[in-house]
């Protein structure tokens, strides 16, 4: 019997950020392991046209919690949403549901965030930090609480090669950003973000490392525990390999993969690619609200969700792995689709032309213009260019983390729990996980049917033939200026002809 999961069994659980990627997997594994839970609170930001209800109904209706409704068919009373939103003081919660929330909560786990990299300060410490500190103080009321447990970022101190589980301090005490961005112009903001980020690439990693301190000072007596994941990927096992339902991390890379657009990338090939499986973090996630419950440890424990220092994987061989799959299951449909956002075919490891880019999807935006069809192309590799642009800093650099508490938590396991809730990045293999991620891609992400194969292999020829078509004649012009030009680009060339020739 799995001891993890008999402590969450008559539990009333609260999850801050439920119905994106991360939330939905850890209610899952919640209602798979502990079906005899009483209630999971998740918070809901109101939703024109859709009731609270008819959300829970559309999260519980994907294919994720299959296999809950066979171990606990009435999951769905089980799950208690609350009108709320973060960007709102007190969240905009009514009073009844305040109330019976500080009553009857044993267990928080603090997901929701922005992931946004681009997001305005404004935004990234209203979600990341204030509503940090709202809860806490939501919290430090409830009677029956046993432990809060906060979703951080591996990366929240990114300007360090080196992090450990500890919490870093920053150069600006949290509560004076937090009061600054209530008087403070959006003019104003904007000039001084960078100042304020210093030598972090954004905003989101700058109020997450925020948003740790304000769980350090403003947690009191409550049995506080942060967990850090790195780039959280799609499903490694639970509950089936190869789930994802968002463009974050190597998703939005894996679909432009697959498209035929993305000739190449700004990487370092030897940079640890440190993607960890979503059901880990999870496990991880789940067994630290267990420890931190039960034994209390007297400091706030940091818990490291990466893969580099334990088993790592380069951006090389997984882009290797990429390919290596969508060459035997070529994408077909995602132009289709008005939520796919990326689209490409190649992935190597050097710098890029923009405009080699750019230029070949004008060319197909044109074909289409031609054939009757609405020109897309454009508008979507200048959104792919974007993103890329803002994913390089992390594709180009490598980092240490420490895992001294992770590895801790793992031994205090019994074998039963280890199993059920494993944790251990070092039992993963690469190859078959990025096999089975592009495969979930495919599936779940843009629904799309595997069996589609020779239409998307001729979708995949036209896009290279423009491409290698438009690299051919900028090269021969480039030549043919550089000839015109040059007294020493005329000598190569005179050299070169008569070798034809032979």
């Amino acid at each position: 019997m799995s001891m993890i999961a008999a402590f969450y069994s008559n539990k009333s659980i609260l999850i801050t950020g439920a119905t994106g990627f991360l939330g939905k997997v850890l209610m899952e594994k919640l209602f798979r392991t502990s079906p005899h839970l009483k209630v999971i609170y998740i918070l809901v930001r109101p939703k024109s046209g859709q009731t609270l209800q008819e959300r829970v109904f559309q999260i519980l209706n994907s294919k994720l919690f299959e296999k809950v409704k066979e171990v606990c068919p009435n999951v769905h009373e089980k799950i208690r949403p609350i009108s709320a939103d973060l960007n709102q003081r007190d969240f905009a919660i009514s009073k009844e549901d305040v109330q019976e929330l500080l009553s009857c909560t044993n267990i928080i786990f603090h997901c929701a965030a922005t992931v946004r990299f681009d997001a305005h300060l404004r935004e990234a410490v209203q979600l990341n930090v204030t509503a940090t500190q709202q809860l806490l103080l939501m919290a430090s009321q409830m009677p029956k609480l046993e432990a809060f447990i906060h979703i951080s970022t591996a990366f929240s101190n990114c300007n360090l090669s080196h992090i450990d589980e500890v919490i870093y301090p920053c150069p600006v005490e949290p509560r004076k950003i937090i009061d600054s961005m209530e008087w403070l112009d959006d003019s104003i903001i904007e000039e001084i973000t960078p100042k304020l980020i210093g030598d972090r690439p954004n905003t989101y990693t700058y109020t997450k490392a925020l948003g740790e301190i304000v769980v350090q000072q403003e947690s009191g007596n409550l049995n506080v525990a942060i967990v850090r994941p790195s780039i959280v990927g799609a499903t490694w096992q639970e509950p089936f390999p190869g789930w994802v339902d968002n463009l974050n991390g190597p998703s939005g890379l894996i679909i432009a993969t697959g498209k035929g657009f993305l000739r190449s990338i700004k990487a370092t090939p030897t940079a640890v690619a440190d993607v960890i499986p979503v059901d880990t973090v999870v496990n991880l996630t789940i067994a630290v609200g267990w420890y931190t419950a039960v034994h209390r440890p007297k400091s706030t424990l940091i818990y490291h969700s990466t893969s580099g220092n334990l088993n790592p994987c380069n951006w090389y061989k997984m882009g290797l792995q990429v390919l290596a799959t969508i060459e035997k299951i070529p994408f077909e449909s995602a132009f289709r689709r008005p939520n796919a956002d990326f689209t490409t075919n190649n992935f190597t490891t050097h710098y890029w032309n923009t405009v080699s880019h750019r230029v070949p999807a004008i060319i197909y935006d044109f074909y289409l213009r031609l054939t009757g069809r609405k020109p897309r192309m454009l508008k979507l590799m200048n959104r792919l260019l974007k993103t890329i642009s803002m994913l390089e800093y992390f594709i180009n650099h490598s980092w240490e983390w420490s895992t001294n508490n992770t590895e801790m938590l793992l031994s205090e396991l019994s074998p039963e729990d280890q199993r059920v809730f494993n944790f251990d990045v070092r039992q993963l293999n690469w190859l078959e996980y990025i096999e089975n991620y592009v495969l979930g891609v495919k599936k779940y992400l843009l629904k799309e049917d595997l069996a589609g194969i020779p239409k998307a292999k001729q979708h995949l020829r036209r896009l290279r033939n423009i491409h290698y078509l438009f690299n051919t004649a900028l090269f021969l012009i480039i030549w043919r200026l550089l000839i015109a030009r040059s007294q020493m680009a005329r000598n190569v060339w005179f050299f070169i002809c008569p070798l034809f020739k032979l």
